[in-house]
């Protein structure tokens, strides 16, 4: 079986898959001001009456970093939802970032 596009990109890299994975849970983790951005969101919309309150313009981190599982699917050729494509490439252009190496886009990697 042939490798997959992002099989061969993370050896050509020297990658370690287990920095990926570490890298996207550092990336994805909910921190205190993203809980506040949903908790904002959940205020406008149970009350409606607050018309004047500003809206929240940003966005909260998911909470969901790579699985070994979909990291795994990635490298073998199987299927992955856009988002988990998005969460591998910002875990892999953050160790790219590390080593001073140029950041990817999303179509060199699948």
């Amino acid at each position: 079986m042939a490798e997959t596009k992002f099989a061969q990109f993370i050896a050509t890299k020297k990658l370690d898959p287990r920095r990926i994975l570490a890298a996207s849970t550092a990336i994805e983790k909910l921190r205190p001001e993203d809980r506040a951005i949903k908790l904002n969101n959940r205020r406008g919309r149970s009350a409606e009456a607050a018309e004047g309150a500003a809206k929240e313009t940003r966005k909260p981190r998911s909470g969901r970093p790579v699985t070994r599982r979909a990291l795994d699917a990635a490298v073998r050729g199987g299927k992955l939802s856009g988002p988990t494509k998005t969460r591998l490439l910002q875990a892999v252009n953050r160790l790219l970032e590390q080593k001073k190496q140029e950041k990817v886009d999303l179509r060199q990697l699948f």
